[in-house]
């Protein structure tokens, strides 16, 4: 028999991704065929999956928890992508492919083609998995969009699926806002939520447990574990939320990545993270570019505006000056775009305005962009080593004199490529940092860091934390037989 279960959230960030990721891990172990699954993602964090020409593009939390639970990530796992291009519309992916923009004012009203995505998806993956783990987004007590819902309640209801609500306890207010999730939603929304988990707790769990079964005693529901602070927990992003403390444990080098209103894919620098002597963190000031060694031009998903903002800012010309000095520069994707001589978007597929503006010169090519999206995982040599990464792109780049370098250009120690998640290839990273270390005259401290089998290592950390803190067993016959019959909280239970 076939289950499923719901992890939703007080708050967005409060943890969804790490309990379903870890849960993932943990019934695998079990011998439970799983399959993760996000209705709508709001990201501009992906991943190409797929092979061929059968190609697509989810977000990258899901493709991670693909890995958690051994399986191959695919497009039914977060069939709607929304990636934001500004403050009110958002670029939509439907099962892997553009699917359009949608709006603010859609919101309520102009997804219902949508929703019919994500629940076919969703009812294709539990016809052949065991179990699903779907993640929430936000949180499902957002009652000025349940109408139109099909992420947490509205997929919970589609499936008569059991929900455990996370709460991240670091941030405050842990008990109101679990006991407030409750009592907003309405009757047949309450009868599937079943319990809660505590994240991010540190300290004395003797004095979070009188406060644990109050909040049971009142909501009827059940606390199914609390999961401890554990700084290793590091995992891909799907969000900026968590970028101002991500950065290394500091060393010789230092990488200055340039934080972009818009930035996307910035999980292409966690690789550098990891290195020893090597010292990451992302800055906004062109005073934040003294004494870096290397200037990361992360991905963005609104090229022609990010540049403008750079510039309003003076980091164009601190860019320049910084390679004029004989420093390294590393753009990708978009960010390889910006360090060409044009951007050329005269139909305004990026942003939906045309644009024709110059880039920072630092790079002979010419950026076109092009309806039709490129989705390819491409492998290749670079700095004599061997190169994997993937890439997402409307923009077609027209090279000049410059060197190639992975699918982009490189003059010089200005290196420009349209591939993400180069910098995971063990031996290209390494070979990158010490042209880097070589220019600035630093000493690259030795390395053996495997990208790959860090992630599985800290996969297989938080299925052990899960393990250890949270009822797996309950959880999983909470999956599998429903929540039982739960009392009704006012106001949500009020018919009027």
């Amino acid at each position: 028999m076939s289950g499923s279960l719901l992890v939703a959230g007080t708050t967005s960030d409060a943890g969804k991704s790490v309990v379903t990721t870890g849960l993932c891990r943990a019934l695998v172990r079990r011998g439970v065929s799983v399959a993760p699954f996000k209705a709508q993602n709001m990201s501009n964090n992906s991943m190409v999956v797929g092979t061929g020409g059968d190609t697509g593009e989810i977000g990258r939390a899901q493709w991670v928890q693909a890995l958690a639970a051994q399986v191959t990530p695919e497009v039914a796992m977060n069939p709607v992508l929304l990636k934001p291009g500004g403050d009110r519309s958002s670029h939509v992916v439907v099962m892997g492919r553009p699917g359009g923009r949608v709006s603010s004012s859609d919101f309520v009203d102009g997804r219902g083609h949508l929703a019919a995505a994500a629940h076919e998806a969703f009812d294709d993956l539990a016809g052949r998995f065991d179990v699903v783990v779907a993640e929430g987004a936000g949180s499902p007590a957002e009652i000025n969009l349940r109408s139109s819902d099909y992420v947490n309640m509205g997929l919970a209801r589609h499936a008569s699926m059991p929900v455990v609500v996370v709460g991240d306890i670091d941030r405050g207010g842990l008990f109101a806002s679990m006991f407030g999730t409750v009592a907003l939603l309405d009757a047949a929304d309450q009868a599937l939520l079943a319990g809660f988990v505590v994240n991010k707790f540190r300290g004395d769990a003797g004095l979070l447990e009188p406060g644990l079964r109050r909040l049971e005693e009142l909501t009827g529901r059940r606390v199914f574990g609390t999961l401890p602070w554990d700084p290793s927990l590091w995992l891909d992003s799907e969000d900026a939320l968590d970028l101002e403390g991500r950065r290394s444990m500091g060393g010789g080098l230092r990488v200055a990545v340039l934080r972009l209103p818009r930035i996307s894919n910035f999980t292409d620098v966690d690789a550098l993270g990891i290195e020893p002597g090597v010292d990451v963190v992302f800055v906004t000031e062109p005073r934040d570019l003294a004494g870096a060694d290397l200037v990361v031009l992360p991905g963005t998903r609104a090229t022609v505006q990010d540049l403008a903002w750079l510039r309003a800012r003076g980091l164009d010309r601190a860019l320049q000056e910084h390679a004029a000095a004989g420093r390294a520069v590393l753009g990708i994707c978009g960010g390889f775009q910006m360090l060409g001589r044009r951007i050329l978007d005269p139909d305004g597929v990026e942003s939906g305005e045309p644009a024709d503006v110059e880039g920072l010169g630092l790079l002979d090519v010419v950026t076109g962009f092009d309806a039709d999206k490129v989705l390819r995982l491409p492998t290749g040599e670079a700095l004599g080593q061997p190169v994997g990464g993937y890439e997402i792109h409307h923009g077609r780049v027209t090279a000049g004199d410059d060197e190639p370098f992975l699918g982009g250009a490189v003059r010089g120690l200005v290196h420009g490529t349209m591939w993400h998640g180069g910098l995971e290839s063990d031996g290209f990273r390494r070979a990158l940092l010490q042209r880097v270390a070589d220019a600035a005259g630093v000493a690259l401290a030795p390395s053996t860091v495997r990208f790959a089998a860090l992630r599985e290592a800290r996969l297989d950390r938080l299925g052990d934390l899960v393990e250890e803190h949270l009822d797996v067993d309950a959880l999983l016959a909470l999956a599998h037989d429903g929540p039982g019959a739960l009392p009704l909280l006012p106001p949500g239970a009020d018919p009027r």
